[in-house]
Formats: structure tokens, sequence, C-alpha cells
């Protein structure tokens, strides 16, 4: 019972702000962030891109952008990212889920603190490009 109230006291008195789920940051230094548009630019423009989808497997399993690779944040290291990148040069994307989400954005610092140095963040990521109809791959 006290436990029951204490969680009913402690609801009331949290400000709303604090109990709300953080956003990933507006931007990263040393990434270059994107909108949807961007994002398809690129694709388009630079061949060797690599798409790095930062979000569980089973997101990804549901719809994911063509030709991105599932590699989820936390478990991302610097082998797993290599594995899939050939240099520190080559052009990295990372996406998750959008704005409330913050897979990608720890990604890609990982990614920058290893020295890989053509780094995109589409921060909008899965939500945007759903609300921007643009193809879903499920694979």
């Amino acid at each position: 019972m006290r436990a029951l109230i204490l969680g009913v006291v402690l609801t009331l008195l949290i400000p709303p702000a604090l109990a709300e789920k953080p956003t990933a940051p507006e931007e990263i230094d040393g990434i270059k962030r994107l909108d949807a548009e961007g994002t398809v630019q690129l694709i388009l423009n630079e061949p060797e891109l690599v798409i790095i989808d930062a979000r569980k497997r089973e997101e990804y399993a549901k719809g994911h952008i063509e030709g991105a690779i599932s590699l989820l944040n936390t478990t991302m290291d610097r082998e797993k990212l290599a594995a899939h990148v050939a240099t520190l040069q080559t052009p990295v994307l990372f996406y998750c889920n959008g704005a409330r989400c913050l897979r990608s954005s720890n990604a890609a610092k990982k990614a920058l603190s290893w020295g890989y140095n053509n780094l995109y963040w589409f921060r909008g990521g899965w939500v945007e490009w759903q609300e921007k109809g643009l193809p879903v791959a499920h694979y």
C-alpha cells in the first residue's frame, strides 16, 4: 500500500517534461544532419554509401530503407562496423526511429570517435521516411 501511495505522489510531483522520453540532439559536431530529401539525394549520388539502421532487429524486419544494414547501436563495435564499411572515408548514413530515438545519434558518435570522417545522420529517421511515403524494404 505504501509503495502505491508513494508511486502516486511521485507521479503527481514529477513535472511532465521530466517524465517525457528524451529527444535526439539537433546537431552532432562532425556529422552532417540530413532530412528525408537529403537522404534520398545522398543515396542517389553516393554509390559507396553504407546505410546503418541502428534500430532493433524486430523493427528492421517490419521495414527499412532499401540496402540498409541492421546494426543495433548497443551492440555495434568497431569490428562490426568495419565489417561493412571499407575505409574511414567511406560515406556512412545512420538512422533509427526519429527524433525521439537516440540509437542513431549514439551509433554515429561511436563511429566518429573511431575515426570515421564521412558521416551522415538522418535525424527524422524511420518516422519521417514513412511520413514522406518513401519506399520501404522488407527482407
